[in-house]
Order: C-alpha cells, then structure tokens, then sequence
C-alpha cells in the first residue's frame, strides 16, 4: 500500500495535544479528518468536471494514520457491480475476481486510493492546515461541552478579560485540568453595585453551557441569579452542607426596577434539629457568617427568615424586619392575605417602592395586601370575600349550566347521526381555575385585591 509521509508526525500530534490539553485520540481524529479535506482539495483541484463532487461525494472515503511510519492513506469503500457508471464509489466483478475470487456482486471491498507523495499538492496542504485548526477547535469545545455541563449550577471562579457591547467576557477556570475559558456575562446577569474591571476576580454562577458550534464563549454565567446565593451560604454555613439547615425558598431582586432601590434578597431555613437555630447558623457569630455572603455580592441586603408550615407564620417572618400585628388568611384557596400592621410599621412593611412586600409574596407564594391595624374594618372585609366568593360561585354555576347545554347539544347531534342510537354522558370537565393574583403576587390596596374575576 502506497502511503504520503508526513515527517515529524507523531511529535506533531504529542505537541498539540500538550499545547490544547487535548487527548491525542482526539487530535488524531480532527487530523483524519482535515487529511481527508485536503484530499477531496486535490481531487476538485484535479478534475475539471469537479461539479460532480457534492457535499456527499466523499462519504465512502476515509484516512488512515500510520504513527509508527509517520504518514497517512486514503481508503475508499466501493460496491461490487457488473458494469461501473462511477470509478470513485464502484468496481467491476471482474477486476474483484481477479485477486478474490469468492466475491459477488453487491458486496464492498476497501481499496486504497492514495495519491503520490508529490500530486497532493500545496492547495490541499493549506486546505488541510486550515481545516485542521478549525477541527482543533471543536473538539475543544466539545470538550467544554463535556466538562461544564456536570458544574451546571454550581459557583466557579472567573476573572474579567473584556467587554463586549454590555457584555463582560470571563475567563473560568473549571479545577478539572482544562484551560481558561471564555464565558459570557449578559447585562440583565450583572450586579449594580459590581466593579467589572480587567483582571478583577469573581464567583459566578453557571447557568448554562451552550450546545454546538459557537465562534463565541460557550458558557452563560450569572452574579444576579438566586442559585448564587443559595450556594454561597452553603459554601459558608457547614450546616447547610451537612443538611441539618436546609433552604426551603428564595426570593431574590438583584436588579431591581428602580435605582434608587439597591438589590435585595430573602432566604427561607428550616431545620428539624431541636437544638439548632437555622437563622442563627446561617448569620452566625456576631453576623460573621453572612457577612461573607453580603460582602461577595457587593452590600446586597439579605434577610434570612424562619419558614413555618403554619401559612400566617410564614408571611410574617417573610416580612421581616416590620413587627406584624396579625396575618388574616382571608382566601386560602387563591392564597390572598391580609397583613395588619401598625402605622409605624407600614412603611416598613412596604418597603421602598414596594420592594419588602414583594419580595415576601414571592418567597411565601401568596398573594399580600399590607393593612394599618387601626383602621382595618374586619366587618367590611369579611362582606368583600363573601361577596368575591358568591360571585365566584355563581360564574362557576353559570359555566357549568352552559356546558351542560353544549354537550347535551352534541349528544343528540352524535345520536342523530348515529340512527338514534343512544349515547353516554360523558362526565363534566373539572371547574377551571381562577385567581386574582396580580403579577407580582401582591397588592397593596384592597380595591386592587378584590377584582372582579375575568371569565
């Protein structure tokens, strides 16, 4: 078999696989590959008809390294016919039977088609070369791929190397032997009070690890994202770690809609250990413990709550710091509650721009409306649920008359067609939901609160 040499081959592949931290399988996969490119160069190159090599042409070609001789050859795969229409991807029973006598027609023989060292010419070499490169490249990606797709959602180091329109592009480090690679953090990931400068250090969040064949950096990383927060306490509270505390929600507003509001964030624990305070663990002495955390996110305010099983607990811890007078569940299966507070504790309550109560309705899931305890009519606001439930039984009456009707109507309509013949009930679809939730899952007026539900 004829072979194109290739001097220095086996110190080439060592050198680039040292060089990319790529194993040499992998190396000697993208050079087979960038070979047999630089073949099909010199065969377009050497036939003038060469509109007839489409993208599928070369399928039945393969390249095959020699490490020991340093060099490579071209194989191709051809089909066992009586009479050859294409040179490339057939050959002649006769010309088979002739060293094989056994073969018949239909069957494939591996045939080898390498050029001469000196007919590969310098157009194919480039186009190897450049294709080689390309195919190095992917195959690190592949392995980013690979790699970071097992550390989704976990905290990695990562330091600033540029800006790309309002973009910072970071180089993480993933601890698994892999180099530095380039990750993207989007404007809506980044943290107001952070200072993205070249070379500044940070821990970030990765969220996502693209798929394919991207020019760009491969992994979406985030400093606005709860997990962050989630996994620096974990990093901080051994209890955590050790799941005698765990983190039953979080509710964070990293970005918040106003400038003037700063980013802040509520932290629901729990703990079935009689003997250990969850809040307390998670602060720790003398507030030692979370001040890592409020530190590493640049003075984010942190409120670390105690959850409850118990609904009206649950939503006055949430609204901690204000002091909570009580927490009427005045609609439990829509989740809407009344929270009555003293007046100096509205503000508070509130929060500024609405952001405490906000937070809080998303931690606990339920819908809030802050009151003050000395002008609450609890008289009036029993009428409002009692009329907002009647109402609302009333349309669930009416909607059931109306699809009773319509499959009555498409019963005889199917018994008409049938001859007469009688068909079967079919039994009522269940009572669709309905809610008053607004957006954010909270209201602050009752007028708000006590909407009349859309149909």
């Amino acid at each position: 078999m004829s072979m194109v040499t290739l001097p220095g081959l086996q110190d080439m592949i060592e050198g680039i696989s040292r060089d990319r931290n790529l194993p040499k399988h992998a190396v000697q996969a993208a050079l087979r590959e960038a070979l047999l490119k630089g073949y099909e160069r010199y065969r377009r190159t050497h036939r003038p008809d060469s509109s007839i090599f489409d993208e599928e042409y070369f399928d039945n070609f393969e390249v095959e390294l020699d490490i020991e001789d340093e060099g490579f050859r071209v194989l191709a795969t051809k089909t066992i016919v009586e009479e050859v229409s294409n040179g490339d991807h057939q050959i002649s029973l006769d010309e088979v039977q002739e060293v094989a006598a056994e073969a018949q027609l239909g069957d494939t023989v591996v045939l080898d088609v390498t050029p001469e060292q000196g007919e590969f010419g310098r157009m194919a070499a480039i186009q190897t070369k450049q294709v080689l490169a390309q195919k190095l490249r992917d195959q690190q990606r592949k392995l980013v791929q690979e790699e970071f797709q097992e550390l989704e959602g976990t905290i990695l180091q990562a330091r600033v190397l540029r800006f790309e329109r309002q973009s910072v592009i970071m180089a993480v480090t993933s601890g698994f032997g892999q180099p530095e690679v380039e990750a993207e953090l989007l404007k809506r990931d980044q943290l107001p009070n952070d200072n993205y400068r070249a070379n500044a250090t940070f821990r970030i969040f990765l969220k996502k690890v693209l798929e394919g064949s991207h020019r760009g950096p491969q992994l979406l990383v985030s400093r606005s994202d709860a997990g962050l927060v989630v996994d620096l306490f974990a990093t901080e509270v051994p209890e955590i770690e050790e799941e005698i505390v765990r983190i039953v929600a979080v509710a964070r507003e990293a970005n918040p809609p106003s400038r003037s509001v700063g980013p802040r964030t509520k932290i629901a624990v729990d703990t079935l250990e009689r003997d250990v305070d969850p809040v307390g663990a998670c602060i720790g002495a003398r507030g030692s413990r979370i001040q890592v955390v409020v530190n590493e996110l640049r003075g984010e305010k942190i409120d670390v709550i105690r959850w409850s099983p118990d609904p009206a607990t649950y939503i006055a811890n949430a609204l901690s710091p204000a002091r909570v007078e009580e927490v009427r569940l005045m609609n439990p299966d829509d989740r809407q509650a009344h929270v009555l507070v003293p007046d100096d504790q509205l503000s508070l309550a509130i929060g500024k721009e609405g952001q405490n109560v906000r937070l809080a309705a998303r931690l606990t899931g339920w819908k809030i409306d802050i009151k003050d305890a000395a002008k609450y009519d609890y008289e009036a606001e029993d009428r409002k649920i009692e009329a907002l439930v009647e109402e609302r039984r009333q349309y669930r009456s009416d909607w059931e008359d109306e699809e009773n009707e319509a499959i009555e109507e498409d019963l005889a309509k199917e018994s008409e067609l049938d001859g007469g013949d009688e068909v079967e009930k079919e039994d009522l679809p269940e009572d669709p939901e309905s809610g008053i939730a607004g957006e954010d899952g909270f209201s602050i007026e009752a007028s708000e609160a006590l909407q009349r539900p859309q149909p």
